[in-house]
């Protein structure tokens, strides 16, 4: 098989042997593989030293079981798939011994044409998804989903720029009947964030003073989903509606110090961290995306063959998510 590695900032394309799937696991052929900011971010160094070098990049993949070994009744070869960020985080709240399982750091990450999987970590793709569709949902999809879980219907969203998180987060709001305000410094990324939903567009180039023009337009979002990091950090904390809450999930621009978190008291407001999610989080999601016959945002895809152009479309700023092809 075909598998790309990252060793000092550079992507190498390589041959590797088949692998061989034991008792409990079984071997996916990969089809399409979506991108992250991290993935991004471990590119350039920013992230920390991984474990492994050199190290198969990426987190997020979707493919089909063509190998099964003993154990694995609930999943036949044929059956579509997506495996969970965090290999070992199958159910419940995240605990110590689920760190260190991530895909792409921690451990050997998707980019690669086959790679064998816990079927306790797989979860089944949407049937009305493609697999390019399927491989955006493991984190960006269902990071997203985590932030929107105290949302009520009525209530205000306010998502950060137009990357994979927020389009997703725009998405989702919208199917649970809430008002959506999104920002961007492009009014054409604006036009198309509208065009799925959005009720308010800012351009935070034009507009700087962006939270003040939130308060103004509906005294405060309920929730922020903040994927911006230090330099929208204080901005977003100010947004914040009366009781509302802060989802912290990125950082964008740097790592968030010297902020002046007297708002979260005044306003009674709440500030959650999320780390992606669990295995069962993403077969929530998968059966929401169902229900509602959502479909994420694909900007863009390259080919695997031509898989290091497709960081350099990450970095150029995406509107949705950029994926990998077979």
């Amino acid at each position: 098989m075909r598998q790309w590695q990252l060793e000092s900032g550079k992507l190498t394309l390589s041959v590797a042997p088949d692998p061989v799937p034991g008792p409990g696991e079984v071997l996916v052929r990969l089809d399409a593989w979506a991108l992250n900011y991290r993935d991004l971010m471990i590119l350039r160094g920013e992230y920390g030293t991984p474990k492994l070098s050199p190290l198969v990049p990426l987190s997020d993949a979707a493919g089909e079981v063509v190998a099964t070994g003993p154990g694995t009744d609930g999943f036949k070869v044929g059956a579509r798939v997506m495996p969970c960020f965090l290999q070992r985080w199958i159910q419940g709240p995240i605990r110590p011994e689920h760190y260190g399982s991530d895909l792409g750091f921690g451990l050997p990450g998707t980019l690669c044409e086959l790679r064998i999987f816990p079927t306790a970590s797989l979860t089944p793709v949407p049937p009305h998804l493609s697999p390019a569709e399927a491989a955006t949902l493991p984190c960006a999809g269902v990071t997203a989903f985590n932030a929107l879980r105290w949302l009520q219907p009525g209530q205000t969203v306010l998502t950060l720029g137009t990357g994979g998180v927020s389009i997703f987060a725009l998405q989702l709001a919208k199917a649970l009947g809430a008002r959506v305000i999104i920002t961007s410094r492009s009014d054409e990324k604006l036009a198309w964030a509208r065009a799925l939903g959005a009720d308010h567009g800012i351009n935070y180039h034009t507009t700087p003073e962006w939270d003040k023009e939130v308060l103004s337009l509906c005294g405060g979002a309920n929730l922020v989903v903040e994927t911006g990091g230090a330099k929208t950090f204080q901005q977003s904390l100010n947004a914040l509606a009366a009781g509302g809450t802060l989802a912290l999930l990125g950082r964008l621009t740097g790592i968030t110090q010297g902020v002046n978190v007297q708002p979260l008291v005044y306003k009674a407001a709440t500030l959650r961290g999320i780390y992606v999610g669990s295995r069962d989080d993403l077969a929530e999601l998968a059966a929401f995306m169902t229900r509602h016959n959502l479909k994420p945002v694909v900007d863009q895809r390259v080919r695997f063959d031509e898989a290091a152009r497709a960081f350099q479309a990450l970095a150029a700023g995406p509107f949705g998510k950029v994926v990998i092809t077979a």
